[in-house]
């Protein structure tokens, strides 16, 4: 009796036994489970610091983008939109799937079926964001508080439902055909007139043309005139006539020119459609106010007035820019939804004005 008093009970003996076995299979499942790594630094595993280490990051830098977009790059950074960084408009670097260089190179190789095709496409396509209203108006809408520095624009009545990028150069946003600063310095506009004498046959004595196909030049911004010629003489506005009329001209020729057209008094061609088609057009105008004026005239040196000006040459002049026979990318995407019947319009309108 008093041995089986000393005997420890056994519910506790199986309690201890459960300890033991526990502790043990603690242990053993921490010697076998437990990252070797876990504990040299601290709380944390050893092996992550290398391993973050040399995991890309998602943001790169605009820098990253220099040797592929060099141009884009170099336009960038010496505009005002410096401080916009690459990825804030086209996403991070690490999306751009061309930045792994050893996949790109290994899709090279591929056959060109057409999946594989597609595939290898979106494998090296940049995002470019779709609307960029929505993209620019992040900073330029305009509210209050924000600084006056900062372009704002009221978004309803800018430019309508227009991309930013019909007008603005995303990379340097100052308006794609501000080119006054271009197009020489003012010339001379009695020696202009002089040597008018070889324009007269087409454009008239001074400046108004009598042919409904060729434009009267008389009262048209300086900039634009000088920046219309120099154009024709390097190439990049195509016209045999024109080209081979400005091939001899010098900038001094060309700003004399301007100079002298620019200040001679305009003589509206008036239209000789319906009253009817001249309103419809002026629905439709709205489009092109802000470059070219609520009546036609135009606020900007480096771009045309359209009022008073022959209806056939502006609906010709639209219809080349659509062709694609006119070079100008803020305008060829403009006029590249409008339909005969609208260009009819457009042209009835500006013609029925009063050049100023």
């Amino acid at each position: 009796m008093a041995g089986s008093e000393n005997r420890m009970p056994r519910h506790i003996v199986r309690l201890l036994l459960i300890f033991v076995i526990g502790g043990a299979v603690a242990l053993a499942a921490r010697y076998l489970f437990q990252d070797k790594s876990y504990g040299i630094y601290g709380t944390f595993r050893g092996d992550a610091v290398a391993e973050l280490a040399a995991d890309e990051p998602m943001y790169k830098g605009s820098g990253y983008c220099q040797s592929c977009h060099g141009e884009q790059h170099s336009e960038w950074s010496a505009g005002i939109h410096k401080v916009v960084l690459c990825e804030t408009c086209h996403g991070a670097a690490e999306k751009h799937r061309s930045a792994k260089p050893a996949a790109a190179a290994a899709l090279a190789d591929l056959p060109t079926h057409p999946q594989i095709a597609a595939e290898r496409q979106e494998h090296v396509k940049l995002a470019i964001p779709a609307d960029s209203v929505k993209l620019c108006t992040l900073c330029h809408e305009k509210m209050p508080g924000r600084p006056a520095a900062q372009k704002q624009i009221e978004v309803s009545s800018h430019a309508g439902a227009q991309q930013c990028v019909v007008c603005h150069n995303p990379h340097s946003p100052k308006i794609a055909a501000a080119g006054a600063e271009q197009t020489g310095k003012p010339g001379d506009a009695a020696a202009g007139r002089k040597k008018a004498a070889a324009c007269a046959a087409c454009h008239g004595a001074d400046g108004v043309s009598g042919n409904p196909e060729w434009p009267s030049l008389a009262g048209q911004q300086r900039g634009y005139l000088a920046g219309a010629l120099l154009a024709y003489k390097d190439g990049t506005r195509r016209d045999p006539m024109m080209g081979a009329q400005a091939k001899g001209l010098s900038e001094a020729d060309i700003g004399d020119l301007a100079a002298f057209y620019a200040s001679a008094s305009c003589k509206a061609a008036g239209s000789k459609s319906s009253a009817q088609l001249a309103s419809a057009g002026k629905a439709k105008a709205a489009a092109c106010a802000n470059c070219h004026g609520a009546e036609g005239v135009s606020h900007n040196p480096a771009w045309p007035s359209l009022a008073g000006r022959q209806e056939a040459y502006l609906a010709n002049a639209l219809k080349a820019y659509q062709s694609g026979a006119r070079q100008g990318p803020m305008m060829a995407a403009l006029v590249k939804g409008l339909s005969d019947a609208d260009i009819g319009q457009l042209a009835a309108y500006y013609a029925s004005l009063n050049c100023k």
